[in-house]
């Protein structure tokens, strides 16, 4: 249990550091020297597991913080973007939301002292931030030196909390801003389970889908963790016949209509359920999509980006262009062209 927990704070750790702030200084900011990985395990496998962590246990220690509807609103837009939450569902995000404290801050406050322990996430709401890292300890220069900063956007210091490490940076307020903070506990809870959660409910979808046979089980892994969850309602249009392919989908659960267009006709070529997939053809062929597919009853699809798929998918490309040649086929017998 402990590498696997492990591994997914690894893994977040790498595809945070290439978000919100440049890549040249954000593993710098907050993450653990490489040295340090080798030497200590993450926060996260030395002392919680997920598979035992019960919801019930937790509902005794639920923070939760009044807000109103309008620091709610604004905190919902700050964090939407934040790539760490999104494996989150929405009651888990609100969970995050409920479990955030308002933190009014001054320019020149420090936020964040390099050496310190690791007690707190961060979300900006608005306010400029400078980050400061001291190359050496032993010297008698306060702060270090500047070596980027966060504009009215962006989180920090989640990094921290994944590792048993200290801060790696100092972050300083260079004018008045609005900070929110979750504490270790709630973001481990929270955020870090949902992660483990995410991972083993889409390995298993994985495993049962023929095509990924092809993939490795390290190579499954790596793709689930790269999936997003997303919902669409009864009707709701996924993809439309002619739009640029930029995801490829595979259903968790509901039903998806594929239709195509001739002569202004919209024709219903199939219906498809769990473990089916669609998508693909246009990331592979780079043409335009050559089908549009609708939600039926409320729907919902792990959601693999074109960068992950042309990074992962791979090995099983092969497979995938007999699936179209076979697509084509039944396309003109159907269409007559």
């Amino acid at each position: 249990m402990a590498s696997v927990l492990t591994s997914l704070a690894n893994k977040l750790a790498r595809r945070l550091s290439d978000t919100q702030v440049p890549s040249s200084v954000r593993f710098d900011v907050d993450g653990p020297p490489r040295n340090s990985l080798l030497r200590r395990q993450s926060v996260a496998a030395e002392s919680f597991d997920p598979e035992k962590d019960s919801d019930d246990n937790n509902e005794e220690e639920r923070q939760i913080y009044p807000k109103s509807d309008s620091q709610r609103a604004r905190l919902t837009n700050a964090v939407k973007e934040i790539l760490l939450f999104r494996c989150l569902d929405e009651e888990q995000k609100s969970r995050v939301i409920d479990a955030m404290q308002e933190m009014k801050v001054k320019e020149g406050d420090v936020v964040i002292k390099q050496g310190d322990d690791g007690d707190n996430f961060y979300v900006i709401e608005s306010g400029t931030y400078d980050i400061y890292v001291k190359q050496n300890q032993s010297t008698e220069e306060k702060i270090g030196e500047k070596v980027g900063s966060y504009n009215g956007h962006g989180s920090f210091g989640e990094l921290a909390l994944m590792y048993n490490t200290s801060r790696a940076a100092s972050i300083i307020a260079t004018t008045d801003g609005i900070l929110w903070l979750m504490d270790r506990n709630t973001f481990r809870r929270i955020v870090l389970k949902a992660a483990f959660h995410k991972r083993q409910t889409y390995v298993e979808l994985l495993e049962d889908i023929p095509l990924l046979k092809e993939l490795s089980s390290y190579e499954r892994t790596n793709v689930a963790d790269a999936l997003q969850s997303r919902v669409y309602q009864d009707g709701a249009t996924i993809i439309s016949q002619g739009e640029t392919g930029k995801e490829m989908f595979i259903i968790e659960s509901g039903t998806v209509r594929i239709s195509v267009k001739e002569n202004s006709k919209e024709v219903e070529l199939s219906r498809v359920g769990k473990g089916a997939y669609f998508g693909e053809l246009a990331l592979i062929t780079k043409r335009p999509r050559a089908a549009s597919a609708y939600a039926v009853g409320e729907t919902k699809l792990a959601v693999l980006d074109v960068a992950s798929f042309e990074r992962l998918m791979g090995p099983c490309l092969k497979v995938m262009q007999r699936n179209i040649d076979t697509y084509e086929k039944q396309l003109t017998e159907l269409l007559g062209n």
